[in-house]
Parts: C-alpha cells; sequence; structure tokens
C-alpha cells in the first residue's frame, strides 16, 4: 500500500512519538529499520504517519527504544492499531479531516478542559444553539445540518458509560451573545445548568469584572490522556487548527487554564439554591442573565 497523503492527527501523533523515542534512544534511522527488518525509507513513513507499524513491528521497536511497560506503552500499542473508523466515519462524506481527528481525540481523552471567550463550548451546546453558530459559516442548510448533527453526536463523550472529566471556564460574554434569538438563549443557558448536574462536568464563569487576561482572547482545549505524555492543545483558527504536543506549550497551557480557574467565579451548582448564596458564583451570573432574556 502507497504512503497516504493526509494522515490523521492520531497517525501524525503515534510518528512523532515514535522518532522522539527513537531519537531520546540514540538510534539512527537504519538501526530502527533493521529492528523490524525494513527500508529505510519506511522509518521515515511511519514517523510522518504515512504507513502504519505492525503489532510485533511496533512492540519491538518500542523495546529497542527503552520505552517502559505501562501506560504510555501500552496508549502507543492501541494508538497504533486502533482503525481510525469510529462513530466520526459516518460523517465523512461531510465532516472534513480535522473535525474528525477531534472526535477520534475525544474518544481517548480522560480528561477535557476548555477556555471559550466568545460561545458556549460546543461540548455543552443545544441543537439550536448549534445550528445558529454554524448557520454564520456554512451557507448550505444540509451540510450545517449534517454539522450540527455531528456536534451533538460528539457530545456523548459526556454522557457515554465512561464519561470523561470536563472542565469549562466561559467568559461572560459568552452569556450575553444572542446566537439566534433570545429563546434559543434561554434553552442554552437552561442546558448549560442542566448539564453541570452531572458529577463529572465543571462549568465556571469568567465574569467582566475580574479585569483583563491576557487568555481571555484566545479559545484553547486540553486533551488529558491515560498517559501524560500524551497529552494535547487544541487551538482553533478559521484557516487552519492546531494540534500542540511540545511538553513546554502544553505546560503553558495547563497553567493558564489553572489561572483562569482561580480568577472565575466559583463553579455552578445546579443543587444550591439561589437565596443561599452569599457571594456570586457562577451560578448565580448564569441565572442572571437567563432572567433578563
Amino acid at each position: 500500500m502507497p504512503p497516504r497523503t493526509n494522515p490523521s492527527e492520531r497517525q501524525r501523533r503515534l510518528g512523532v512519538e515514535l522518532r522522539k523515542l527513537r531519537v531520546r534512544a540514540g538510534l539512527s534511522g537504519d538501526v530502527a529499520a533493521e529492528v523490524i527488518e525494513a527500508e529505510r525509507t519506511r522509518i521515515s513513513h511511519i514517523e510522518s504517519g504515512r504507513v502504519d507499524v505492525p503489532r510485533n513491528g511496533l512492540y519491538r521497536l518500542l523495546r529497542a527504544y527503552g520505552c517502559p511497560e505501562g501506560a504510555y506503552f501500552e496508549s502507543l500499542m492501541e494508538m497504533a492499531h486502533e482503525s481510525g473508523r469510529g462513530w466520526w466515519g459516518e460523517y465523512s462524506d461531510t465532516i472534513g479531516p480535522a473535525a474528525r481527528d477531534l472526535a477520534e481525540l475525544e474518544s481517548r481523552t480522560t480528561v477535557l478542559r476548555t477556555h471559550e471567550p466568545m460561545l458556549i463550548p460546543g461540548m455543552l451546546q443545544t441543537e439550536d444553539y448549534a445550528r445558529a453558530v454554524l448557520a454564520t459559516t456554512e451557507s448550505d442548510a444540509e451540510r450545517a445540518s449534517r454539522y450540527t448533527q455531528f456536534r451533538l453526536a460528539r457530545q456523548r463523550v459526556l454522557t457515554g458509560g465512561s464519561p470523561l472529566t470536563y472542565h469549562a471556564v466561559i467568559h461572560e460574554t459568552a452569556l450575553h451573545t444572542r446566537v439566534g434569538g433570545p429563546a434559543v438563549m434561554r434553552r442554552q443557558l437552561l442546558r448549560l445548568i442542566e448539564v453541570s448536574r452531572l458529577p463529572h462536568v465543571t462549568v465556571q464563569i469568567f465574569p467582566f469584572e475580574a479585569g483583563n487576561y491576557a487568555a481571555h482572547t484566545q479559545s484553547f482545549v486540553l486533551y488529558g490522556a491515560s498517559a501524560p505524555e500524551l497529552d494535547t492543545v487544541y487551538l482553533e483558527h478559521p484557516t487552519q487548527s492546531l494540534f500542540l504536543r511540545d511538553g513546554n506549550q502544553l505546560d503553558e497551557y495547563a497553567k493558564m487554564f489553572e489561572r483562569l480557574s482561580e480568577l472565575a467565579l466559583p463553579p455552578v451548582d445546579p443543587e444550591s439554591a439561589p437565596e443561599s448564596h452569599e457571594s456570586r458564583d457562577s451560578l448565580s451570573l448564569v441565572q442572571h442573565v437567563m432572567y433578563t432574556l
């Protein structure tokens, strides 16, 4: 099979990790090729994600690179042999590869932390809200509907048998931006409160009065894997979205999120009655905005 021209993020990430391990072990590509009894060019293709590596070959490479057994070792083995044909495959006729990469990444994520300065995060959106958002970027009604259904399907990671841990810090701007009109926004804010009842979901609102902070202007998502070495930061851009893997970059975004969480209002607690609050929290702010609609 010829090398693929457009590897998925999973395939690229596996290649990056294998190259990192090889370089750390001080082995050349020629030596690595001998380990799996292949040509030197095959190692280059594997490390760029353009070709797959057989299970026994991957096992030999990890051993030769001195990768210890554990969560990282097992995660790499699993990444290599996932087909990439999860539920998101049924949307390949409409949804681009970057969006499918996100769904695949979410299926392997154990902890997801997100900061959103302008809109309610996609993982928490109602159907009407998502449709209104996507209508601004997609003129074809049928494609917009398909994208909406795809976005809603991605939310299964919050409600499935083994849901991921989810933490969102949302700027107050998103509460006041009337996407789809007052009725749509009211239902969306109700949804925000309802989903916060899930024990694995934390929602915080960053209020206007908290002042300026550099991260306010940028949305980002931190995907935490079962092996910390495979954590990822996702940055969405209109022309080309980015997946960051560098450890220093990951640390910086983790610190930014921690700072945002410290400055934001206490998390939404739907079980707490508004009148019992001695000081404002995220729930009271969401309710205040909702009542003005």
